[in-house]
């Protein structure tokens, strides 16, 4: 379609019956989210908000919603972007099937970014605080724009060739920022600002920034695609776009996006920072306030009939998770020409992403060698979290290929199926500690900081996975409601941790309390000496240790995101008979995760009980959501 801004995509949709017009008026507080977050779970349309209450421009959301949709909005470049793809893997295909290919130079052409003089989005001005103040969750520290592409260059080099788009969280208003003049710009590792923010520093002069909303829907997915580093996102966006992305270059300013509905640019601050959040993040908990960047806001401009188009995060699934599914629908290919030897690599999304990650590597060499020990497996991992973003994996599970033909990583209840038949915990665990995690997870022992477990498993299978448990199983004192999530996995209910409430006012360096974590550490491992050669509970490899075994067991979803998100490997990781041996860790009996709610962790997000009541009442027969949720208009 090569929209270039969300009203020409708005009206295509909605002649499709893809998106509803909603006139009535709705609270940007808290009720567009719970809004949006109903209209995800069931499928529905993109719904723009005509009348949102505070503020003069219309509100877009579920525009990603359904794979479909998504679909829809790039049918005429999906095939195209494919191909160079193809083309990236193997060039010499071009002269194979010169008629697949013959276009793939023109596409080519439209990966360049092309200067002009001005743009639509230039047509108005505005102040940060006129824009909608959308705020998620109940305990958010103010409202944020999440669905922004930040753009900036690298100030050594600048242009776009060397720039960098980027989804990174932007907080409007709260804590101590000066209302229409500062915001808090929230990036995490591995970011591309990050080194030009670093080389802005270097130099002794503030980073120029331009964050872009709308325009066309090419550039909040270039946004957060895992590109390799050197490749600038406006190339890739050009493509998925269909044509050229304009930029307006001033001098001495950030250039910005000319088909933009909105554009905000300032500065980062040259050493200032303030605290931002918390903020109901991605992995299903809030991110707490933190001192992150401080953008000092210069001009806001927008065009004339500007959509301001948001998402919702939260406990997946979220709408971010289909930007999940076509990352891996455009990119899959590529992953054996980057990582050799893996044919399959898989963020689950239902366990926040970074927090597991499941692949297919291969044993290839010293075939004649009859063995079930891994060794190219534990390269490959290796090289897997040396990837950019791959690299904050907490959990890595890794298999060989050559076990089950066609196995795919993507396929989470046949991997795990796979892997647990196989793993001997004595020998396959692989620990990093003292190492950087996700920003947003609280798992770990401090702010970035925490470990990582590589599970390489190849060979036969050693076990059989039993789906269901004995009779009388005993347990110890504090220990009850067995019930199995997974062939092979049980999860028990431990002792509950008592809240810490102290912890939340010291400095994130003082949240890990050895002397504290020796109580639950201990807990975990009574149960493990509770679990002699002979008790059943010997036949299934993992357990885990949970507040609530009959949520953890109610859906494979629930099992990945207790499980994960809630644990700390080097912590958190024990295990029946367990030793030491030349500095390697393993047990020969089950592993045992606990995945309790500790003190230090963040707390999980949940809806406001009232906004919800408010929104089921405009859902109800006559009101203005009526039959919209189930898709219907």
């Amino acid at each position: 379609m090569g929209f270039r801004s969300l009203r020409d995509c708005v009206e295509a949709l909605r002649r499709e019956r893809e998106c509803v017009i909603i006139d009535h008026p709705v609270d940007p507080h808290l009720e567009i989210a719970e809004i949006q977050r109903r209209l995800f779970r069931l499928g529905g349309p993109a719904v723009l908000f005509t009348q949102p209450r505070g503020t003069a421009f219309p509100v877009l959301v579920n525009l990603y919603g359904t794979q479909t949709r998504i679909e829809r909005i790039f049918a005429d470049t999906f095939d195209r972007v494919r191909r160079l793809v193809e083309l990236k893997i193997d060039p010499t295909a071009a002269l194979r099937k010169p008629g697949r290919y013959w276009r793939s130079p023109y596409d080519a052409l439209s990966m360049l970014p092309r200067s002009v003089g001005s743009g639509a989005v230039m047509a108005h001005s505005t102040r940060l605080s006129a824009l909608p103040q959308v705020v998620s969750w109940p305990g958010d520290g103010g409202p944020f724009i999440t669905l922004p592409a930040v753009y900036s260059e690298d100030p050594t080099r600048p242009g776009p060739k060397h720039s960098n788009l980027g989804m990174y969280r932007v907080q409007m208003a709260g804590n101590d920022y000066e209302p229409d003049r500062e915001a808090g710009l929230h990036y995490q590792l591995h970011r591309g600002i990050g080194l030009h923010h670093a080389a802005a520093l270097a130099l002794g002069e503030p980073l120029k920034v331009a964050i872009f909303l709308g325009g066309s829907p090419a550039m909040a997915v270039s946004a957060v695609m895992p590109l390799p580093e050197g490749l600038a996102e406006l190339t890739f966006a050009g493509v998925l776009a269909g044509h050229r992305i304009p930029m307006i270059r001033r001098a001495g300013r950030p250039a910005i996006y000319a088909d933009a509905d909105v554009v905000i640019e300032g500065t980062v601050a040259l050493a200032a920072t303030k605290p931002e959040g918390p903020f109901g993040d991605h992995l299903g908990y809030y991110a707490r306030r933190h001192e992150f960047p401080l953008l000092r806001v210069e001009h806001v401009w927008h065009r004339e009939g500007a959509i301001w188009p948001i998402t919702v995060v939260g406990r997946p699934p979220q709408e971010d998770t289909l930007f999940g599914w076509l990352v891996h629908e455009l990119t899959g290919p590529v992953i054996p020409t980057v990582l050799p030897g893996v044919s399959s690599v898989h963020a689950v999304d239902a366990s926040g992403v970074h927090p597991l990650l499941l692949a297919v590597g291969s044993e290839r060499y010293l075939p004649w060698k009859q063995s079930d020990r891994p060794a190219e497996l534990l390269t490959q991992a290796s090289a897997i979290l040396g990837q950019g973003q791959l690299s904050l994996a907490k959990y890595l599970f890794i298999v060989n290929g050559g076990d089950c033909p066609g196995l795919d990583a993507h396929d989470v209840r046949a991997f795990l199926a796979h892997l647990l038949a196989r793993v001997d915990w004595r020998r396959d665990c692989h620990f990093h500690t003292e190492t950087t995690i996700d920003t947003l997870d609280y798992s770990g022992q401090g702010f970035n900081a925490g470990s990582k477990l590589v599970v390489a498993a190849r060979g036969e299978p050693r076990r059989r996975l039993p789906a269901e448990l004995p009779a009388g199983i005993g347990l110890p004192a504090g220990f009850t409601n067995p019930r199995v999530c997974l062939p092979g996995v049980v999860a028990i209910e431990g002792p509950r941790i008592e809240p810490r409430p102290q912890l939340e006012a010291e400095s994130d360096a003082a949240i890990w309390r050895p002397a504290i974590a020796a109580a639950w550490t201990g807990d975990v491992e009574r149960l493990a000496a509770s679990i002699g050669p002979d008790h059943p509970l010997q036949a299934f490899p993992l357990l885990v240790v949970v507040d609530d075994a009959d949520f953890t067991a109610a859906n494979l979803e629930n099992f990945l995101w207790l499980t994960f998100t809630r644990s700390n490997p080097a912590v958190d990781v024990h295990g029946v008979d367990a030793a030491i041996r030349h500095k390697h860790w393993g047990c020969g009996g089950p592993l045992t995760i606990d995945a309790r709610l500790k003190p230090h962790h963040a707390p999980p997000v949940e809806e406001d009980s009232t906004i919800t009541t408010r929104v089921d009442e405009l859902c109800r027969r006559g009101g203005p959501l009526a039959g919209i949720m189930r898709g219907q208009n």
